[in-house]
């Protein structure tokens, strides 16, 4: 599933002249249950993901959810990247800084994007200057997010890349059933507003049949939609940069 995924997008980009990046993640750490699906097996994971890499010879990134998975992720993937609820982690940041890997660090639902710039100093500060930062909605309510593109220039003020969650921002979080739910007919809606906000990339989660997916198959874009959305996000990025 993973390289069907990864060799469409490639295709994709290739064709449109895009820079592409491969997002997996080897665990599912933050689940609503207990009997959720987490993933298959770290190392048989990270080995995909590495394999990914080389064949493909495109870069890959996961997450990483605790000090020790920095070092060892770091030998498979080429940037690593901060969960939301965990980008205030100091020692998760400095593990990630040290690792010499371009660190990406996902916006708490519960920040504002000024107190962003701590969480991207921490890493700075231990030694990395490779940080990207990623807008992902802030909590509104209890069961839903919204996303406030003045959150985009205020975060490039850092000096640091902001990109934007086009699909995790369309999450309906805490249901009664324990499953995620999402808004998945407005990531378009977002990714042209985010594009239009002047963002520097975008981020969008996307499978072949998202109803048979293992996690956040509620958010996620139809891969067979994708070459139609980022060509309409191109022609965004064109009209703003005359």
């Amino acid at each position: 599933m993973a390289f069907t995924i990864a060799s469409r997008l490639k295709e994709i980009t290739d064709q449109l002249e895009l820079p592409f990046i491969f997002k997996g993640s080897y665990r599912k750490a933050n689940r609503s249950r207990l009997d959720s699906f987490t993933g298959i097996g770290d190392e048989k994971a990270m080995t995909i993901l590495s394999d990914i890499r080389k064949t493909l010879k495109i870069p890959v990134t996961t997450d990483i959810h605790s000090v020790p998975e920095a070092a060892i992720a770091a030998q498979h993937v080429d940037i690593l990247q901060i969960p939301a609820f965990l980008c205030r982690q100091t020692d998760l940041l400095v593990a990630a800084a040290k690792t010499g890997k371009v660190v990406n660090i996902k916006k708490g639902q519960f920040l504002n994007p000024d107190a962003m710039q701590f969480a991207r100093q921490k890493v700075i500060d231990s030694g990395n200057n490779q940080v990207i930062l990623t807008e992902r909605g802030t909590t509104m309510g209890y069961q839903d997010l919204v996303v406030d593109f003045r959150g985009i220039p205020l975060m490039q003020r850092f000096g640091s890349s902001v990109c934007l969650d086009c699909t995790h921002a369309l999450q309906r979080p805490n249901q009664s059933s324990g499953v995620t739910g999402g808004q998945p007919l407005l990531i378009e809606t977002i990714a042209k507003a985010g594009i239009a906000a002047g963002v520097d990339g975008i981020f969008l989660e996307t499978h072949p049949d998202p109803a048979s997916a293992k996690s956040d198959g509620a958010n996620m874009l139809p891969l067979e939609e994708m070459e139609s959305l980022l060509v309409k996000l191109m022609r965004i990025r064109t009209a703003i940069a005359e």
